[in-house]
């Protein structure tokens, strides 16, 4: 399949710019795979389509404030960093822009939020694959407790807003309610939309709500640069998923209970686990670079809480290959369900609206 397959035409007024006013009162477009059938509610009406002994699991990564401003100590030139992984303390890989002025050897003074120059220098220890930059921090003792003091909230650029883009909004929404692992930079959209209150309904169900863990890099949110389908790699990211939620997926299966991921994030975690143990879910720990898209066969998802994605996305082609797990109409099925979304006038993105598929 190619790239372009996956496009679709969007009004630039349809990519919210902010979240609801309330988390789980953001529209629900659900999907009933089964006889194609496309019915509408809100995000609070979930509850109705989940049954006792479902299994619900949820990403509960962390988005830390990983985009910094600095300036070449040298040249005095600005620069924009964005923190994706952790190697070790002040080690990071990171994009940078401008890129092709972060030569090795480069050192950025970073900017606290007030604009002020601060203590802490960042050095250009290597150039990676073209996009990421690693980095080594000096000036404290560790990044990661610093960063309220210099970093914003990694809102996507489609996400307009004037610098610094460090909002009360943004801090509290373009996080997960549930949100303890920190090391994300970006947010699993799909879990925005739950509140405290949502989730105790969901258990009260009779709903076993579990959790693992993708800190959100490059793998997710890297755009396709090919025409081919066959020639994306995907980038690796950083998973775990524990002994509870290992467990509680088995127990469902046996019972022929369904596993419902939320987000595209989650999918992919439960996916890796069960290739790499013959469709098993087990305790596991890991890399994972999988790219799901038509026609791929899924092991262990059942149905799928989504948020509406980006045009020719990885994001876009996982979702298609759900619609119709091992074959390719799929595609169409999921465009044609984002047309009647454009028409009915639902918010796209991270602070958008949701699907359901089931």
């Amino acid at each position: 399949m190619r790239t372009a397959d996956f496009d679709f035409p969007l009004p630039q007024e349809l990519i919210a710019q902010h979240p609801a006013p309330q988390r789980d009162q953001s529209r629900l477009l659900v999907f009933h795979r089964p006889d194609g059938a496309l019915t509408h509610g809100r995000f609070s009406e979930l509850p109705n389509h989940l049954a006792t002994g479902d299994v619900l699991v949820l990403n509960d990564t962390r988005v830390i404030p990983a985009r910094l401003h600095g300036t070449n100590a040298r040249t005095g030139g600005a620069f924009e960093v964005l923190l994706l992984e952790e190697n070790a303390p002040n080690d990071w890989w990171a994009l940078v822009r401008p890129g092709k002025r972060a030569k090795v050897g480069a050192k950025i003074v970073l900017r606290r939020l007030d604009g002020q120059p601060s203590s802490i220098q960042a050095e250009v220890l290597d150039k990676g694959d073209g996009l990421r930059h690693r980095l080594r921090f000096a000036g404290t003792s560790d990044l990661v407790r610093a960063l309220d003091d210099l970093g914003e909230m990694p809102l996507p650029p489609y996400i307009e807003r004037p610098a610094p883009n460090q909002t009360p909004e943004d801090k509290d929404r373009y996080q997960t309610v549930f949100a303890t692992s920190a090391g994300s930079a970006a947010a699993p959209t799909a879990g925005l939309h739950f509140t405290t209150e949502l989730l105790e309904k969901i258990r009260s169900k009779g709903v076993k709500v579990c959790f693992v863990t993708l800190h959100v890099g490059l793998g997710t949110f890297a755009p396709v640069r090919v025409q081919n389908l066959a020639e994306h790699v995907m980038h690796e990211e950083w998973f775990s998923l524990g002994e509870a939620t290992a467990s509680a997926i088995q127990t469902a299966k046996k019972a022929g209970r369904r596993v419902v991921a939320v987000g595209t994030t989650t999918v992919r975690v439960l996916e890796s686990v069960a290739a790499q143990h013959d469709g098993e879910i087990l305790t596991a720990q890991g890399r994972t670079r999988i790219f799901i898209h038509p026609p791929y066969r899924f092991r262990v998802v059942d149905a799928l809480v989504t948020n509406f994605h980006l045009p020719c996305s990885t994001l876009l082609m996982l979702v298609s290959a759900f619609a119709a797990p091992g074959e390719t109409r799929g595609r169409e099925t999921i465009l044609n369900a984002y047309a009647e979304a454009v028409r009915e006038r639902y918010r796209f993105f991270s602070y958008g609206d949701a699907m359901l598929i089931l």
